[in-house]
């Protein structure tokens, strides 16, 4: 049977992986697949480049629109990245009549909707795998194999520049833009590291996992984003002798009133698998109301683990290609009609419980007041952690965690604390999850 044709839009790191992944394996995806699966047509504006990878195996073009116009092109593999030219593309090539399979998150989070839409009344598949996760399956495995499970919550550690960053902090007690320069040094992080290190980039992965998991539309304009840049080693010092790491988690839960779709530092139990995930891997915990807790843990980047995924849709598009339309698995795992339009809670909404450090007067009562206020807004604490003040000193850092209550009744009781003349500095307030 005549291997099936594949068009790649963009060679850099994930596409040369992809490529060399593809050849070297061919004979086994062969078998898996059903037929061959070959890289006919390369684009890329570096033609060198491109010439350089793929050698006499393929064609190479710079212009992309010429891979989308050849009709013996069966599939459409976009590494292009970002917002505009690629989302252009994607939806020329469905209007074309070709499956697309894609590693941009960013354009899924964003446009998702839109471009499944336009798929689905073309009657063709779009397949994103690599979007979440690098080479973790954790899309097939909210889509396909958790599929008897009603979910009730997903947590991820789904950016490896920031767990890096958070690994180094905690192991060597240094602050985060030391960290971060060395990040940069290393290649785990970018020169202009926004994406990652403000949170958008675990945000924009949040929002599909949690559109898969909950059956909604993909809503990333919704989510809440926090980034690790204001997190202090004092604060990881401190969760540690509380028996709790801190990490850059994304998590979407299901409550009676909404969804959650929130992305910041928290605390998390250092007893649990995801506290432990350390340098740049990836983890994300699934819990479903049959199987319990499940973890898919590894390289969450890089050129040849996210190869793995994308070669991995590209053989399940090979599988299906030629079935009913009707009868694939939908692009979110819930039938286009059975999606709902569940609200995404507001972050003042949310419940879950805090870590607060505030640095007040070392003088009697301080104690009794911060105590008084958190009880006055119905937060209990479940434990207290005072540094013993040095000979001399005026002030101290008093460590509280708190039991779960709402986020907005916790910003009242903060605005209380903040206004005592007896704290000092702006009060710390980053959210733990014990993820039981």
């Amino acid at each position: 049977m005549k291997p099936v044709q594949v068009g790649l839009l963009g060679i850099g790191t994930v596409g040369s992986g992809t490529f060399k992944v593809l050849q070297r394996n061919q004979e086994e995806i062969r078998r898996r697949a059903g037929r061959g699966i070959r890289i006919a047509t390369v684009a890329d504006l570096d033609t060198a480049r491109a010439s350089a990878v793929v050698g006499d195996h393929a064609k190479v073009v710079n212009d992309a629109r010429a891979v989308i116009a050849d009709p013996t092109i069966d599939i459409v593999v976009e590494l292009i990245g970002g917002y505009g030219i690629a989302k252009t593309l994607v939806l020329e090539a469905i209007a074309a009549g070709k499956h697309v399979v894609t590693a941009n998150k960013a354009l899924l989070a964003v446009h998702g909707n839109e471009i499944f839409a336009a798929a689905r009344a073309k009657g063709v598949m779009v397949a994103f795998e690599a979007a979440v996760a690098g080479g973790i399956p954790i899309i097939k495995a909210l889509r396909e194999g958790l599929t008897a499970n009603r979910i009730e919550w997903v947590a991820g550690i789904i950016n490896g520049t920031t767990n890096f960053i958070l690994s180094e902090m905690r192991s060597k007690g240094l602050d985060f833009g030391v960290v971060l320069k060395e990040a940069q040094r290393l290649g785990y992080a970018e020169a202009d590291p926004t994406f990652d290190i403000e949170g958008v980039d675990a945000a924009h992965k949040a929002t599909i996992m949690s559109a898969i998991a909950f059956g909604v539309p993909v809503q990333f304009d919704k989510a809440h984003v926090e980034g690790i840049t204001a997190l202090q080693a004092a604060d990881i010092r401190y969760a540690e002798q509380l028996g709790y790491r801190i990490k850059l988690l994304g998590i979407t839960r299901r409550r009676d009133t909404g969804i959650e779709l929130r992305v910041h530092p928290t605390l998390i139990p250092a007893t649990r698998l995801i506290a432990n995930v350390e340098g740049a891997m990836n983890a994300v915990v699934v819990m479903g109301d049959a199987v319990g807790p499940t973890l898919y843990y590894g390289k969450g980047a890089g050129s040849e683990p996210t190869a793995s995924a994308v070669i991995a849709d590209l053989v399940d598009i090979t599988r299906l290609h030629t079935a009913d339309p009707d009868h694939r698995v939908p692009h979110l795992a819930f039938q286009p009609g059975e999606l709902q339009a569940t609200p995404i809670l507001p972050i003042d909404e949310v419940v879950t419980a805090f870590y607060l450090r505030l640095q007040v007067a070392d003088q009697a009562g301080v104690l009794a007041r911060i105590t008084t206020i958190l009880a006055e807004h119905d937060i209990s604490i479940d434990a207290l952690l005072q540094r013993e003040s040095a000979e001399g000193e005026r002030q101290t850092d008093v460590i509280i965690l708190t039991h779960d209550t709402v986020e907005g009744r916790m910003k009242a009781a903060l605005a209380k604390m903040q206004a005592l003349p007896t704290v000092l500095a702006p009060i710390v307030k980053i959210r733990k999850e014990e993820l039981s």
